[in-house]
């Protein structure tokens, strides 16, 4: 058992690299029990119902904490990073001020890039 509540995590199943990147997290995190993976092109209605659109949470990672807040982007992240020991210093770096925008806008610019290369670019 796991002493942290769950989060769940909005991600595009699809995406190979967003898959991988999955399973590192687990393994990092020891398996993950406290996080729920929720595939954003399988559950539309679940994205509706939390706020979220389906066409944004192809471009962004979404995580919903304990409490039901959203985060998205290098926020998503930060947070998921932030309940994985070895993870900390890199939400802590990621999180400076000076590098979280740019960070931000590379992500962005990538996730457009993956999706055109794929033909899910709308």
């Amino acid at each position: 058992m796991t002493d942290q509540p769950t989060v769940k995590v909005y991600y595009d199943a699809v995406c190979p690299i967003c898959r991988r990147e999955r399973r590192r997290y687990e393994r990092l995190a020891g398996g993950a029990p406290d996080v729920e993976w929720v595939d954003v092109t399988r559950h539309e209605d679940r994205l509706r119902e939390r706020g979220i659109d389906p066409h944004d949470a192809l471009h962004s990672l979404y995580v919903e904490d304990e409490q039901g807040r959203l985060c998205d982007g290098l926020d998503a992240y930060i947070l998921l990073m932030r309940r994985v020991p070895v993870l900390r210093p890199l939400a802590w770096l990621i999180g400076l001020p000076g590098l979280k925008p740019l960070l931000a806008r590379g992500y962005r610019h990538w996730v457009r890039r993956r999706l055109a290369r794929e033909g899910r670019l709308d």
